[in-house]
């Protein structure tokens, strides 16, 4: 078959193949171009799942009557008009193919009508054949309205789910443009009944985001915002306890753009590699701002996808925000910082090791007088300690029981307004449970899932520190390796070193280790180098690789190190493992990502024996 030129209708439907792949494409397009072109306000109506009427009307700019038939041509658009126009990117659409696009596959009527015109100007487009223009009635703005979608092309239209399938398609769009223009009102119409309504939201967009997700979602979320190296980072990420069997709820916006991006998702799994349960998927809504010259998003026809020049450092600075903000998740009093209620990293510290503010007065006092010692806390609570048992500094380093101690009655009136925020313990249910008493009533305590992060997160503090011991090998064990394995070898010797592997490179393609952590040396050595290099090899290579992998080991470790069920805890074994948690990071969750403790509120109470009803 000879080369030949295509003719354009034929064009106008390839194109329309790329762009407009069902109904909720159709209304990603024609909302995109309502929000650039100003549109505040903006009604989205459709007619069985969208394949038989998509309606967008909008309050915008509108278009000149001269302009319309040039907005139905491919590659016209007025968002960009050179290369360097294409390298800074700050409206939704700019290719100029939405609309000759939709009117190629489908039945298509623009009116447009500028603010300063006293008419609109309409024009119908049927499966690619333009019509003529005519006035129309019309508020200043554009409506665009598509009706049988792909009428003329059976085979594509037979590719269309159920109604209810390309419904929920559409809404799944829609709440993301939601979320991402909050200032922006969004109404949708479907099938004659009215799904939503959203006022225009100036400020704070978290009355928004309780629209779209539900009030429950902001509630059981971290705030965020973070800053580096002109980037931005901010919104909010579910707690891990908040996860989903599915990834329904991950939102992420690059300058306001709907996308989903591998780095990112990378990185938000990476972040929750340690606090998410197994099949969950954590539920967030971040908006990150960058540069446009430092982002590609003409990398996917339907731009749900964008390219970072430095996905590296991008990834890496979401990874920092996110895991930071998760380092957070332990037990807090509510409307207060953990800082007014317990002492800080940085207070009352001996030989590196935190202690409570009042354990070395309470030791000096129970060695000086020779006899049973009492204090009271600053929460209220009456202590006695036996002198033969001093009392021992807690500290990530040390086993957090303190068997010398016995816990006596609270002061009443005084316990409840000052405890902690795990309170003190009560007692133990069946060797598993701690329940204590704090401000706000009962709290119930998993002591394997809280000792296991406990110990967990004191064993990373110790291999940050450098005193989890590297092992020289007897004799060096050399491993054959591709040359882009040894050249990774060559560039990433002192990160790999600084985690606990040495090696060098010994040749074109091969690899020496000298020596290994202790925690890496019961692993298959010659698999644990070769998975390394293959990783920092490639061009996204990561890093941060085996670090990550020795937190699994040190994760399973700890599991095993901590307390197992059914050991009987004295009241000062309990208070110490409850102090412990309210200092340590991500305490919340055990390694496995389960809850470690849950609050009963005295209303919750309450209502279980029928108070007051």
């Amino acid at each position: 078959m000879p080369i030949r030129l295509l003719p354009d209708s034929l064009v106008n439907q390839i194109a329309a193949g790329e762009v407009v792949s069902r109904p909720a494409a159709v209304v990603k397009e024609l909302v995109e171009n309502s929000l650039d072109a100003k549109g505040s306000r903006i009604q989205v109506v459709t007619e069985a799942g969208g394949s038989r009427l998509v309606k967008v009307t909008d309050d915008g700019a509108g278009m000149p009557a001269s302009e319309l038939k040039l907005a139905l041509t491919r590659h016209a658009t007025s968002k960009i008009g050179s290369l360097t126009d294409l390298d800074q990117i700050r409206s939704m659409g700019f290719r100029g193919e939405a609309l000759p696009s939709i009117a190629a596959v489908a039945r298509l009527r623009l009116s447009s009508r500028t603010q300063d015109a006293g008419i609109a100007t309409q024009i119908d487009v049927d499966n690619g054949r333009m019509g003529e223009l005519r006035p129309a009635q019309g508020a200043p703005g554009t409506l665009v309205e598509v009706r049988d979608l792909f009428f003329a092309i059976p085979a594509r239209r037979k590719f269309l789910k159920s109604e209810r399938t390309e419904n929920g398609q559409i809404e799944e769009i829609l709440r993301a443009i939601a979320l991402a223009q909050p200032s922006v009102g969004l109404t949708w119409v479907r099938d004659g009944h009215r799904v939503f309504e959203l006022e225009p939201m100036e400020g704070d967009p978290a009355h928004r985001i309780g629209s779209v997700l539900g009030s429950s979602f902001v509630g059981s979320a971290l705030t965020l915002d973070a800053t580096a190296s002109g980037l931005r980072l901010h919104g909010w990420v579910g707690l891990p306890t908040a996860s989903r069997g599915q990834a329904d709820r991950q939102f992420f916006f690059v300058n306001g753009r709907p996308v989903r991006d591998r780095v990112v998702a990378h990185a938000v799994r990476q972040a929750f590699a340690d606090v998410l349960f197994h099949g969950r998927h954590p539920a967030f809504v971040l908006y990150l701002e960058i540069d446009p010259g430092e982002v590609d998003v003409n990398v996917h026809p339907a731009k749900s996808e964008v390219r970072f020049r430095q996905s590296r450092a991008v990834h890496d600075f979401l990874f920092r925000s996110l895991h930071g903000a998760l380092a957070e998740t332990r037990p807090r009093p509510p409307q207060a910082t953990l800082a007014q209620d317990m002492p800080s990293a940085g207070s009352g510290v001996e030989g590196g090791q935190a202690q409570l503010p009042w354990s070395r007065e309470f030791a000096v006092g129970a060695a000086s007088s020779g006899r049973v010692a009492e204090l009271r806390s600053p929460w209220g609570g009456l202590y006695q300690m036996d002198p033969d048992t001093p009392a021992a500094p807690l500290g990530p380093a040390r086993d957090p029981f303190r068997p010398g101690l016995r816990h006596l009655r609270p002061d009443p009136g005084t316990a409840h307004a000052h405890s902690p925020t795990l309170g003190y313990a009560l007692g133990q249910l069946h060797g598993i449970y701690i329940l204590a008493e704090n401000a706000r009533g009962l709290v119930l305590v998993d002591m394997h899932a809280a000792h296991e992060r406990v110990t967990f997160e004191a064993m990373k503090s110790q291999r940050d520190a450098g005193s989890i011991p590297t092992q020289q090998l007897l004799m060096p064990r050399r491993i054959d390796v591709s040359a882009a394995e040894a050249d990774a070898a060559e560039r990433f010797a002192e990160s790999n070193l600084s985690v606990g592997i040495e090696l060098t490179r010994t040749g074109p393609g091969e690899v020496s280790v000298h020596a290994i952590s202790a925690l890496l040396a019961t692993g298959d050595l010659e698999r644990l180098v070769r998975d390394l290099l293959g990783e920092l090899s490639q061009e996204s290579g990561d890093p941060h690789w085996l670090l990550r992998q020795q937190d699994a080991m040190l994760a399973n470790v700890a599991c095993r190190a901590a307390m197992h069920a059914h050991r009987t805890l004295t009241l000062p074994e309990m208070n110490a493992l409850l102090r412990d948690m309210e200092r340590t990071d991500r305490a919340d969750q055990c390694n496995h990502g389960r809850p470690t403790w849950v609050q009963l509120g005295i209303d919750d109470l309450d209502r279980f024996f029928l108070r007051g009803r």
